[in-house]
């Protein structure tokens, strides 16, 4: 009796510790058939939504810094606009349905996934700021024109970006897997050439849920 219940006790850490290494599996395999279902249903948005939005505002904030004669031009609103842009970009391509259909696809850029790349775009520092500086100046300081103008642009050119990183980009044949505290696995490597960590938390006792989605920089 005492060895059975051992060989239990063991069999239950196993699967205990386990469990985040099986969920990995569970996601790459999904991946890989391109079952966007199981990928958007492992996700817990509420969580997933402000962090994406926190990283980009922040990273725009730094890009901002470097360029003063922008900010000074633009001023708030300019940093309105832009996260006011940002916001929705995440809100739009972070939901149960858009991320089945880009797993479905993997490549096809939708509506959703071209203002998320734009988004990015300009949190990090690939914004053509000499032709905004001229596009401000132009409509005497009407940021919204401008933005939105900026926006389209940018969507065209990260649109393009995005198809023929899908096409040619690569993936990690063997995501780094590691826990960071008992109830935090993280899975990192390579999507289609863009290195991304995902963070999931335990749900449970054996139960996951990706949390946090970190960007590249």
């Amino acid at each position: 009796m005492k060895k059975l219940i051992i060989l239990l006790i063991v069999i239950a850490i196993t699967i205990y510790a386990g469990s985040p290494y099986y969920s990995a599996y569970q996601l790459k395999k999904a991946y890989d058939a391109k079952d966007g279902a199981t990928i958007a249903a492992a996700i817990d948005y509420e969580q997933v939504r402000p962090s994406m939005q926190d990283q980009l505002t922040e990273q725009f904030a730094v890009t901002m810094t470097k360029y003063p004669l922008v900010a000074e031009l633009g001023g708030e609103p300019l940093k309105e606009a832009a996260n006011g842009f940002i916001m929705q970009a995440v809100a739009g391509a972070i939901t149960p349905q858009n991320i089945e259909k880009v797993i479905n696809t993997q490549g096809q850029a939708n509506t959703a996934t071209k203002e998320l790349a734009a988004a990015w775009a300009i949190a990090s520092n690939q914004v053509d700021l000499k032709n905004l500086i001229q596009n401000l100046i132009i409509h005497r300081g009407d940021v919204n024109v401008v933005v939105k103008n900026q926006m389209q642009q940018i969507m065209e050119k990260q649109a393009d970006e995005l198809e023929q990183q899908a096409a040619q980009g690569t993936d990690s044949d063997k995501p780094q897997l590691s826990y960071c505290s008992i109830n935090c696995f993280t899975i990192s490597g390579q999507v289609k050439g863009y290195p991304l960590t995902i963070e999931m938390q335990r749900e449970g006792l054996i139960n996951w849920k990706i949390v946090d989605i970190v960007l590249p920089q």
